[in-house]
């Protein structure tokens, strides 16, 4: 697999007392996306997700997909969270 996962993340809320989230706080992954690998790289994400969206806001995955046949391109603990449009492409 030549795709790279990328996490489409929640904004980002500012309270009352500060514009910015405390360090070292985590935003909640809102849909698990797949995009090509840039040209050049096996790392870095490509500009745009299998299902067309823009990856520049998105964070890449550290999570590398088994080789295994029938094992899913996506971590587990965000299978309720993948984006059905990258997921219909991938089982392709």
């Amino acid at each position: 697999m030549s795709e790279i996962v990328v996490y489409e993340l929640d904004k980002a809320v500012a309270t009352r007392s500060s514009a910015a989230p405390p360090s070292g706080a985590q935003r909640r992954v809102r849909k698990v996306h797949a995009a090509p690998a840039a040209p050049g790289s096996r790392t870095a994400a490509g500009p745009r997700t299998l299902c067309g969206k823009d990856t520049f806001a998105m964070e890449t995955a550290g999570w590398k997909p088994s080789g295994h046949p029938g094992a899913p391109w996506y971590p587990a603990e965000h299978a309720s969270v993948v984006c059905p449009d990258c997921d219909a492409v991938l089982a392709i």
